[in-house]
């Protein structure tokens, strides 16, 4: 298990920085550095990194395999999120659905997309011993 002293690291390409910022500050990530060629967020705990690479942007993005987002442990964190997304008008890739329904790993599930098309999926397990 994930000891509090370890924030997980993620680098991605942006195409613009300012809209990248926009995108994710609405999103309710704080701008923790922004340089002229990156800036660095704290996304909901953990450090994710978008770096200019106008040249690298995925221009057909698809759910599987690349994709990243959080896990809620809360159902009251994983409805508050969705409300928040919808309230913000932040541009979803994909409505919020049921994955694998019936099953021990059921989850509800949204992917929102940023200004360089990367996704974002938020979700929560019925089963908690399935978020890992």
């Amino acid at each position: 298990m994930r000891k509090t002293n370890k924030v997980f690291h993620l680098a991605i390409p942006c195409k613009e920085l300012n809209e990248t910022v926009e995108f994710y500050e609405k999103l309710g990530c704080k701008l923790a550095r922004r340089y002229d060629d990156r800036v660095t967020f704290d996304f909901f705990g953990d450090q994710v990194v978008c770096h200019l690479s106008p040249n690298n942007i995925d221009t057909k993005p698809k759910m599987y395999p690349r994709h990243y987002g959080i896990t809620f442990l809360e159902k009251e964190e994983y409805d508050s999120a969705l409300e928040f997304a919808i309230q913000e008008q932040l541009p979803f890739f994909k409505d919020p659905m049921v994955r694998f329904e019936g099953k021990q790993e059921e989850h509800m599930t949204f992917f929102l997309i940023d200004p360089a098309n990367n996704l974002l999926e938020f979700k929560y397990y019925h089963d908690s011993s399935m978020a890992y």
